[in-house]
């Protein structure tokens, strides 16, 4: 991806496509888009919070409130993701840019109850791939440049115990829009090009929605406040949605593929560290995730401090 060709996709009168687009990261970038002067769709199951986000980024859009429109969609249906891309193209006869966001925080262990790890892979998997395989095509036809920004997550390349069902899914996407890219840029003429955002820690609803649903799915009651870090509780180490756009945007005119965003706990040169130590469990022979096994804790923690001394 050149340099420009994002200023090419993210500009006035051109049209994006948002997945995720009710809260978080998703209505972020939506508000972006409208204060450009882009048609902006806007994607998401929660259809209170949608309602809400239609409202404020209408209110923003730098052309007629008419600009901004919603579509209640679950990205973990096929039909539905084809909805919308019916409607992106039937209003507008383009997309411009696709940014599939829309995800969920759930899932479990490896012997979690299968319905959990139906669902969070159905969203954080085949959700984009859904959103691809409408868009792209379309996209294509259209023979105008065009940029796809699948959201990842640093989980799917490091994999920390504790949730795999997410890791997974977020892994199968990593290679799902490196994939994409490939092909994309081996096709001759093609004016498309993706990009794979992999925030840090951010203050989005995903665990509040996740734990909210899992609690409405089983007869219980809710309390917001039992879950720790969201946008209207910020955690201090976290990033807001808006620094992660920020930094996406900052990364896109770079031309880059790979968007890897810090946060307020850990910076860049921390997370290149623990990714490559993560890849090297395989060429040095250590146990799978090596950086929290017994015997290799403490040589982890060596390497971070000898890297970066070697760094200074």
């Amino acid at each position: 991806m050149s340099s420009s060709h994002a200023g090419r996709c993210l500009a006035a009168g051109n049209v994006a496509a948002i997945t995720g687009a009710s809260s978080g990261i998703g209505r972020a970038v939506a508000r972006h888009c409208a204060r450009l002067g882009m048609k902006v769709f806007l994607a998401d199951n929660d259809e209170e919070q949608l309602a809400a986000a239609l409202a404020e980024v209408s209110g923003l859009a730098a052309g007629a409130p008419s600009d901004v429109v919603a579509v209640k969609t679950d990205v973990s249906d096929p039909a539905a993701v084809k909805r919308f891309r019916e409607a992106a193209f039937a209003a507008t006869g383009a997309v411009h840019f696709l940014m599939n966001n829309a995800g969920t925080g759930g899932g479990g262990g490896a012997l979690a109850p299968l319905a959990d790890w139906q669902r969070t892979v159905a969203v954080n998997t085949w959700g984009p791939i859904y959103g691809c395989q409408e868009f792209v095509p379309a996209m294509k036809a259209c023979g105008q440049p065009g940029l796809i920004v699948n959201t990842g997550s640093k989980q799917g390349i490091t994999m920390p115990p504790g949730n795999l069902a997410y890791n997974v899914s977020k892994a199968a996407l990593k290679a799902y829009t490196e994939g994409l890219e490939h092909e994309l840029r081996s096709e001759e003429g093609c004016k498309l090009a993706s990009a794979l955002l992999v925030p840090g820690w951010t203050n989005t609803e995903i665990m509040l929605k996740s734990k909210r649903d899992a609690a409405v799915g089983s007869g219980q009651s809710f309390d917001p406040d039992s879950v720790f870090f969201h946008e209207g509780k910020p955690a201090a180490g976290a990033w807001m949605p808006q620094q992660v756009v920020d930094y996406m945007l900052a990364e896109l005119e770079k031309g880059r593929f790979y968007i890897i965003c810090p946060d307020n706990d850990v910076d860049r040169e921390t997370d290149n560290l623990r990714m490559t130590w993560t890849m090297q469990d395989i060429t040095q022979d250590r146990p799978p995730l090596s950086r929290w096994h017994p015997d290799h804790k403490d040589a982890f923690t060596a390497f971070l401090s000898a890297s970066r001394g070697a760094g200074t």
